[in-house]
């Protein structure tokens, strides 16, 4: 009796584990970000009071693209993913999810998300999203293997999704829209750099040349992450519309770029920990000032 009973509750486990997976698969910790930017992006480049049905099913699109790219992208690097500390239990080079299901997956959420932002929100839309998979996955992945500008590359996707949701409802990439890309595209430079000096042997070992393997005095990446702290600073200003926006991003900005030249000039994991706690609460911040501005 007491097998019968377990072995629903054994099927029950499995297939809770294998679920928890392809979730895994997916990223969801990055899908917040892009769900938080393409949603800000979508209501900043619309109407004042926006269509919040179609409002979510841009961003569902957009989430689904990037889900699908993310599987997509581990399953190109599952190989190197098994030697990293950071990433060899992964669902892919822990052996949890087979290729094959992997491939059908990451496709699956891609064309989802790409037919739903053509048929719900615009064909630019659309194109902009396609534009995201096909620089992550033909020329950033690749790129990872081969030199440290796949950084650079790499934030071009990142930076898409605030400017898919902008033209979700805008209809155009307008000047707001491009600078909203800018923001993110800016933003991720020292963030990554700090991320990339933390787990410096993790990439060492899968033999990705980032900024802090080849130069492991760290100064390049100090510097990386310094000049582009500055260049965010007046790209972020930009939007203008109020003294408290300005003050305010202002403020933000110069805290962002402190902990970058901190980094830059001691090189430590502690700076670097506190450049990327900084990074990720510099971000939804200025989001929030540019809402409260709109609503103003």
């Amino acid at each position: 009796m007491k097998d019968v009973v377990s072995a629903p509750l054994a099927i029950e486990r499995q297939t809770g584990s294998a679920i928890a997976d392809y979730i895994a698969l997916a990223k969801p910790r990055l899908n917040v970000l892009v769900v938080a930017t393409s949603a800000a992006g979508y209501y900043l480049g619309g109407p004042s009071s926006p269509d919040l049905a179609l409002m979510a099913q841009a961003v569902a699109g957009t989430a689904l693209v990037a889900g699908g790219a993310a599987v997509l992208n581990q399953l190109y690097e599952r190989d190197t993913d098994a030697l990293m500390r950071r990433t060899r239990l992964r669902p892919l080079p822990d052996g949890r999810v087979s290729a094959a299901d992997a491939r059908l997956f990451g496709i699956a959420l891609t064309v989802t998300g790409l037919l739903l932002l053509a048929l719900r929100a615009n064909w630019l839309a659309a194109a902009l999203a396609f534009a995201t998979v096909f620089i992550y996955l033909v020329i950033y992945t690749p790129m990872k293997l081969l030199t440290p500008l796949s950084t650079l590359v790499g934030a071009v996707p990142g930076a898409l999704p605030p400017l898919i949701g902008w033209t979700a409802s805008h209809g155009s990439i307008a000047a707001g829209g491009a600078t909203l890309f800018a923001i993110v595209f800016l933003w991720q430079i020292p963030h990554f750099m700090a991320i990339a000096w933390l787990y410096r042997d993790d990439y060492g070992k899968a033999g990705f040349p980032m900024l802090s393997v080849i130069d492991p005095v760290g100064r390049r990446s100090g510097r990386q992450a310094v000049l582009f702290a500055a260049a965010l600073i007046p790209i972020s200003l930009a939007p203008i519309g109020s003294p408290a926006y300005f003050a305010a991003v202002l403020v933000l900005g110069l805290l962002q770029l402190a902990l970058a030249i901190r980094f830059a000039t001691t090189r430590s994991d502690g700076s670097a920990r506190a450049l990327f706690l900084g990074s990720i609460t510099y971000l939804p911040l200025v989001w929030a000032a540019l809402i409260a501005e709109r609503l103003s």
